[in-house]
């Protein structure tokens, strides 16, 4: 059985407030293709225990990866084009809020996912892409690729385990998709 949580609606004000908010980056789309210079980048895989690529991509586009992996969300929806997220890592006063809009989507027969970009009030400045693969043997690979460079004084601050924070970060998306099939 699944454990799917809701992910919460956007107040109208922080809905208001996040889609007029510009990027905090110029290379937008630059995970479609050739990273940027000057920024920290990660690009981790990992083939998936599930191979029912079809609710793995519900679910991905659904922000339970994103939940799962330990996040609080509220979302303007689904990812598309154009939606923004609010979430939070950590809790009550001491979350650290992470502000993102959908940039583009990935919706071929084998291949599907999404990338959104840093918003005002992101930690970090940069791209993330999530993408699912189902290979023609029927297993499914999940890679998540980033760019990103500290875009507040904590980030700038935290050095080394800010980059740390956000590898782990990554390894728990990559395994949030198996944790979902159970």
């Amino acid at each position: 059985m699944k454990h799917r949580r809701d992910v919460q609606p956007l107040s109208a004000s922080r809905l208001e407030e996040l889609q007029a908010a510009p990027l905090t980056y110029a290379a937008v789309g630059a995970t479609a293709s050739t990273l940027p210079p000057g920024y920290a980048c990660v690009h981790l895989s990992r083939a998936l225990q599930r191979r029912d690529f079809d609710s793995a991509v519900e679910d991905l586009l659904a922000w339970q990866v994103h939940q799962r992996a330990g996040l609080g969300v509220a979302a303007s929806g689904s990812a598309l084009p154009g939606t923004v997220v609010d979430m939070r890592l950590g809790l009550g006063v001491l979350a650290v809020r992470i502000p993102c809009r959908v940039v583009y989507v990935v919706d071929e027969p084998d291949r599907r996912g999404f990338a959104y970009g840093t918003l005002p009030g992101h930690p970090e400045s940069g791209e993330e892409v999530f993408l699912l693969h189902r290979h023609p043997d029927g297993h499914v690979e999940f890679t998540i690729t980033a760019f990103s460079r500290p875009a507040t004084l904590l980030a700038r601050a935290g050095g080394p385990v800010a980059r740390w924070v956000q590898i782990a970060m990554t390894r728990r998306y990559l395994a949030a998709p198996d944790q979902l099939a159970r």
